[in-house]
């Protein structure tokens, strides 16, 4: 059965997820409009991220994504393989090179380890980029115990 639109699709249960599960890659196209529209969203106003000229001025080769973006990318890249019913417990990264338009942004993901306490489950993220490393981290989510 095809589920109609606007149906939100199953959530992974906890008892389904094995420690070493590899997430599918997702590519997100870092566009000028994606850095300047969600560090506007994010109310993050720095001239870095919507200015080309002062952002070469501060040593850098063009504007660059925010720290909030990157978090809130990665909480997409989780929710959207964990699905609608998972509640992200603890995102902790660090971000290294930064993300520039025109470039693509790979996120990864390993399980890590999983907790029966909670049903916690824990991800190793990783976004790259034509640089290097842009973001890297763990990510804690909880899963429901059956399917929804």
């Amino acid at each position: 059965m095809t589920p109609h639109r606007g149906t939100l699709p199953p959530s992974r249960t906890y008892d389904s997820v094995a420690v070493g599960d590899v997430l599918p890659e997702l590519p997100i196209p870092v566009t000028r409009t994606l850095i300047v529209a969600t560090a506007l969203a994010s109310r993050d106003y720095q001239d870095v991220h919507h200015d080309p000229a002062l952002a070469r001025e501060r040593g850098s080769e063009d504007i660059f994504m925010n720290i909030l973006t990157s978090n809130g990318l990665v909480d997409r890249y989780i929710t959207g393989w964990a699905g609608p019913a998972s509640v992200v417990k603890a995102i902790r990264i660090r971000l290294g090179a930064p993300n520039h338009p025109g470039d693509t942004m790979v996120l990864t993901g390993t399980v890590t380890a999983k907790s029966d306490a909670g049903r916690r489950v824990d991800i190793a993220v990783k976004g790259t980029n034509g640089l290097g490393t842009h973001v890297l981290g763990t990510v804690s989510v909880q899963l429901p115990g059956e399917a929804r």
